[in-house]
């Protein structure tokens, strides 16, 4: 490939764009009305409008995207995640323009596209699932919750983050849920079909990476715990996972490798599983795209994730057997978001007035702002990924929390409070959690409070290190006081008590 339209925009525009100049391939950006001064716009050898704010008139146009692919005489296009890069007709279009995918092959999609299809194909292919069955109506839902047994888990047959998913403890709850499930699956998705599955009570969640090419050869690139959640989306992630050892992650991966052979998958993607307390594990679902998560995996093991997509997307061999997949040390991704966790993670849009990531040793940090950028209300409040390699995870959760503590972010809220609580939690550091954490300890992990005296010393300097850098670039010019304070620091203190 000499060129790639970038599908997609935000921080993992960025991150695919910086692996395409490596390989020396041209990218090209696409944005939407409020992205023009995006960074993904900036970082691209070239950037087109593709339409306003909406996505669904934007970045969800195939038409458009194919198009500037086209005119910028694009032979390559990378989805990224979200949007359109589970939506098999964007593969269909590409072959049908003669622009090669840089992703699996639209079949896969197609089939584990629906959770109940995926679901039953798995069953085939050997992979453990979970007891469930339809629910049709209020009828069917209660016969097969009582096969199955309660509590029960009512999910949507398309779609994800937790949209039309209910918790049903008994009978006599399950008709009221499956109706308020089924109207919100309606409208996230369109389509309001809702399964039933037995839910599994304190579960983990663990995913496995697996590559495969297009000459059948597939492995897997170990697991992730992506077990700290809020409304059913992840905010932490980690691997190796904290709770069973490499005998259960080899079974895992044999069984993604298996469920993935059987759809003829080859690119990225990964198999969702549900992690019992007795170690049982039972499959969720696949995600037939890059994940979110990918650079945990990316620190652990030495690969490039986009280039192996881009190389096998090029007709490559992987060039390696399982045999050969090694990983070292322990890796934690924190995503920051503009959102407030006081407020029930809600969203939190708005000019970022100063932005200083934090680096050192191990750090890496997957962002899509800078300072004057806007983040807003349209798209997902993600700022960036913050990631941290460590040879431990005792040493990673250190190195973390050092990050997190360098991290300044002004003018708008952000999660970072949160995450400086949860790294300090004497049960996350144990690696005592499930996918339940954050609803159990929301008074620890939610609520402002006063920040310990070893943050409150890291704050001071990073606050003085900001500060002066600040004075020399407005020419030593005196600060405007607040109480003895510049009014970004007052702000930014505020922010985290």
């Amino acid at each position: 490939m000499k060129k790639v339209l970038i599908a997609n925009r935000g921080e993992i525009a960025v991150r695919i764009a910086r692996t395409l100049r490596e390989m020396r391939v041209g990218s090209v950006a696409v944005y939407s009305e409020p992205d023009r001064e995006a960074l993904h716009v900036r970082v691209a050898d070239e950037a087109y409008p593709i339409g306003p704010a909406a996505s669904a008139e934007s970045y969800l146009r195939i038409d458009k995207l194919i198009d500037v692919a086209r005119r910028a005489g694009c032979d390559g296009l990378h989805p990224g995640y979200g949007f359109l890069s589970e939506n098999p007709r964007l593969p269909e279009a590409c072959e049908a323009a003669g622009i090669t995918f840089i992703g699996p092959p639209a079949s896969a999609m197609h089939a584990m596209g629906s959770k109940t299809a995926a679901r039953e194909k798995m069953a085939a292919a050997g992979v453990p699932i979970v007891p469930g069955g339809p629910a049709g109506d209020a009828a069917e839902a209660r016969e097969t919750a009582s096969r199955v047994g309660y509590p029960v888990m009512l999910k949507a047959r398309a779609g994800g983050g937790g949209k039309g998913m209910r918790l049903v403890h008994r009978e006599s709850d399950l008709a009221a849920a499956l109706e308020r499930a089924q109207s919100e699956a309606g409208k996230a998705f369109g389509d309001p079909t809702v399964y039933v599955e037995k839910a599994i009570l304190e579960p983990r969640h663990v995913e496995i990476q697996i590559l495969g090419d297009r000459h059948g050869n597939l492995v897997h690139l170990f697991e992730r715990d992506c077990s700290i959640q809020r409304r059913h989306q992840k905010v932490v992630e980690e691997t190796p996972c904290p709770a069973i050892d490499d005998a259960i992650v080899r079974r895992m991966g044999e069984v993604a490798v298996q469920g993935a052979r059987s759809v003829g998958y080859f690119s990225a993607g990964t198999f969702e599983f549900l992690l019992g307390k007795d170690q049982s594990f039972y499959f969720l679902e696949m995600n037939t795209r890059l994940q979110v998560e990918h650079p945990v995996t990316e620190l652990v093991t030495g690969l490039d994730l986009v280039r192996e997509m881009v190389r096998i997307a090029d007709g490559e061999p992987l060039g390696y057997t399982q045999a050969d997949v090694t990983r070292r040390g322990a890796a934690i991704e924190c995503r920051v978001y503009a959102e407030d966790p006081a407020s029930g993670f809600l969203p939190s849009p708005g000019l970022i007035r100063e932005l200083r990531v934090p680096a050192g040793p191990g750090v890496r940090d997957d962002g899509g702002a800078y300072a004057g950028v806007t983040i807003t209300p349209h798209y997902d409040p993600l700022i960036s990924k913050l990631s941290v390699w460590a040879p431990s995870r005792a040493l990673a959760v250190a190195r973390m929390r050092r990050a997190i503590a360098e991290y300044v972010v002004a003018g708008i809220r952000t999660n970072l409070p949160f995450h400086a609580r949860l790294l300090e939690h004497p049960e996350f550091v144990a690696g005592h959690y499930d996918t339940g954490f954050i609803e159990r300890h929301a008074s620890a992990l939610l609520e402002e409070a006063p920040a310990a005296a070893d943050d409150a010393e890291r704050l001071a300097v990073a606050v003085a290190v900001r500060a002066h850098i600040a004075e020399r670039a407005a020419g030593a010019a005196p600060a405007a006081r607040n109480g003895g304070l510049a009014p970004w620091v007052a702000a930014e203190r505020a922010r985290l008590r």
